[in-house]
């Protein structure tokens, strides 16, 4: 029972997220929104005891990000957070249910006010529908959290298959159905040539967190010559849409 409290404010945060994301969503604004703080330390320590599972969250990021999952601890996660380490515990049990919930106020909130733009822009082509998406999902991609956590991904979840499975269930699984669903409404209506959502919503998947990864560092910028991210982006998105071009009838033959 005397879990009760917090958990109940850990639901309370989880559930001003999940305001922040639908709530704010329309047929005009921007596909993909960012949760990112910007609130200085001193400030962050002031804060009310149902906001601390969110500070607890920006320390595990940064822990995270500088020491990995596997050489992150607790106690400096908890220094980072301004709380007592007994204070985690209180909201998350481990590191893993901490990097589930980093993954969950990120990037699976991204993806859940994707989703709901998606169907409420109906209206627009979906060739305009998957660009105007595509703008907003590279800046989340290139983005410090989104880079953070694909790392640990990269770097570290073979080690963690249960999180491993988590991931590929609710972000690149979830991903790609709403890449696929853009696709498949631009085939329905003609837009698009005849093609398997899936397999493409794959390649735009793919091709997009790798250049993202490319720009993000500098041992790789060479290889995109002098081209800035927003050329990069728009060089993909191009040859994306392309791609999807319904065939000639030369082509047919």
């Amino acid at each position: 029972m005397r879990h009760g409290r917090p958990l109940a404010r850990l639901a309370r945060y989880r559930l001003g997220l999940w305001r922040l994301t639908s709530q704010s969503v329309t047929k005009d604004s921007s596909p993909v929104m960012l949760i990112e703080s910007t609130e200085p330390p001193e400030q962050k320590r002031r804060r009310a005891p149902e906001e601390r599972p969110q500070q607890i969250l920006e320390a595990a990021f940064r822990e995270f990000g500088e020491r990995g999952l596997g050489g992150a601890r607790l106690d400096d996660i908890a220094r980072g957070a301004g709380v007592a380490k007994g204070t985690i515990y209180l909201y998350f049990p481990n590191k893993e249910a901490l990097f589930q919930e980093m993954v969950r106020s990120s990037i699976i909130a991204a993806l859940e006010s994707a989703e709901q733009w998606v169907a409420q822009s109906e209206h627009e082509t979906a060739a305009r529908q998957l660009q105007r998406f595509f703008v907003d999902w590279w800046a989340f991609l290139r983005s410090d959290r989104f880079q953070v956590v694909h790392r640990l991904v990269m770097a570290e979840l073979h080690n963690f298959p249960e999180l491993l499975q988590f991931y590929a269930d609710e972000v690149i699984a979830r991903g790609r159905r709403l890449i696929g669903s853009l696709v498949e409404r631009g085939t329905r209506r003609g837009e698009f040539r005849d093609i398997d959502p899936a397999v493409a919503a794959r390649m735009l998947q793919s091709l997009a967190v790798t250049h993202t990864v490319w720009c993000s560092r500098d041992q790789f910028s060479g290889s995109l010559g002098s081209y800035s991210d927003d050329d990069v982006r728009d060089q993909l998105i191009d040859f994306y849409l392309h791609a999807l071009r319904p065939l000639t009838a030369t082509q047919k033959t």
